[in-house]
C-alpha cells in the first residue's frame, strides 16, 4: 500500500512573530530589549522578505552595531533560508521615551 508522506512547511512568519524575535535582542546599556525601548519603528513580511526598520537612541549609540547584528541574528533564526533579511537603519523621527512601551518608561521612572 502506497502512503502518501506529509510535507511539513515552516509556519508563516508573521510581524507578531517578528516582534517576538526582536524581544530578545537586549540594548547591552540600558538592559532591555528593543522593542519594549522603542527601537524598532517599522516591521513588514512579504513571502520573500522581512523588513524592519530599526533606530539607535542617538547616532553615537556605542552598541549601535552589536543591537543590529543581534537583531540579524535574532531574525535569521526565526525565517526560513530562502526569505531575505532586509534591517534599515533609520533615524527619522528621532527617537523619544515616548516611543517605549508603558512597561520600559515605568522601568526607568519616566512617566509620559
Amino acid at each position: 500500500m502506497f502512503m502518501e508522506a506529509q510535507m511539513s512547511f515552516p509556519p508563516a512568519v508573521t510581524e507578531d512573530a517578528v516582534r517576538a524575535a526582536l524581544q530578545r535582542v537586549i540594548d547591552p546599556e540600558v538592559g532591555m530589549n528593543i522593542v519594549d525601548l522603542g527601537l524598532v519603528y517599522g516591521v513588514a513580511v512579504t513571502p520573500d522578505t522581512v523588513r524592519v526598520d530599526l533606530t539607535m537612541t542617538t547616532p553615537a549609540c556605542p552598541m549601535g552595531e552589536m543591537i543590529f547584528d543581534d537583531a540579524h541574528e535574532a531574525l535569521a533564526a526565526l525565517v526560513p533560508a530562502n526569505v531575505n533579511i532586509d534591517l534599515a537603519l533609520v533615524w527619522d523621527p528621532p527617537w523619544s521615551p515616548d516611543r517605549m512601551s508603558p512597561h520600559a518608561r515605568e522601568r526607568f521612572g519616566w512617566h509620559i
